[in-house]
């Protein structure tokens, strides 16, 4: 879904606790992927009850604060039903884009390309400011301008929302982190092989 104008998140009051397992069940699974990883740890995220275009050249997003761990147990077997929603950024420095690939340890698309940066809008923060908080974080580079979201789309392999971001960097000197293990500046006009499902999407917010 292409955006002229930002999307709207409306937060419901209290809690999503998906009602599809036992609890007891989702904890056993979590220190389960905790011990299998021990890059994973509990926190918050919105889970998205709905997405609706407004009429206005947005979208409206409603959304419940939810505990990351009942995502992160799901499986193509075990589906709770939790959506996030994220924050993606297609970051330009001159004519070329800044790709990752992502190391072994991942949740999600290990050693795929994807556009950096990504992340979890977290409760009680705004989706611009999420975006550029990864993007520090990550690569540790800041942009020129403001952050424009350009669309949202559902990636159907991740069970996520994704708010799709246009970035200008102010440098291309990046800093690498745990979560890629190769970061480079590519040409629009080049494509690394290898691309996440949702890269793809992407492509054509590019």
């Amino acid at each position: 879904m292409r955006l002229r104008r930002p999307a709207t998140i409306y937060v419901q009051e209290g809690t999503f606790v998906p009602d599809r397992s036992s609890l007891d069940e989702v904890d056993s699974r979590f220190t389960k992927l905790c011990k299998q990883n021990p890059a994973v740890y509990d926190g918050r995220i919105l889970h998205v009850l709905g997405v609706h275009r407004n009429g206005h050249g947005g979208a409206n997003i409603h959304a419940m604060e939810c505990a990351y761990r009942f995502y992160a147990v799901q499986t193509e077997s075990y589906d709770l039903g939790i959506r996030p929603l994220g924050v993606k950024g297609i970051t330009m420095f001159k004519t070329s884009y800044l790709w990752g690939k992502r190391s072994r340890h991942v949740h999600q698309y290990k050693q795929a390309w994807e556009y950096v940066p990504a992340g979890c809008v977290e409760p009680g923060k705004q989706p611009d400011d999420a975006i550029l908080q990864e993007l520090q974080e990550e690569v540790g580079l800041a942009v020129t301008g403001n952050p424009i979201q350009v669309g949202i789309v559902f990636d159907e392999h991740a069970r996520t929302w994704e708010l799709i971001y246009k970035l200008e960097s102010s440098s291309g000197t990046v800093c690498k982190n745990d979560e890629y293990e190769e970061i480079q500046w590519i040409s629009g006009d080049k494509l690394p092989s290898g691309r996440s499902p949702i890269a793809e999407i992407m492509l054509g917010y590019a």
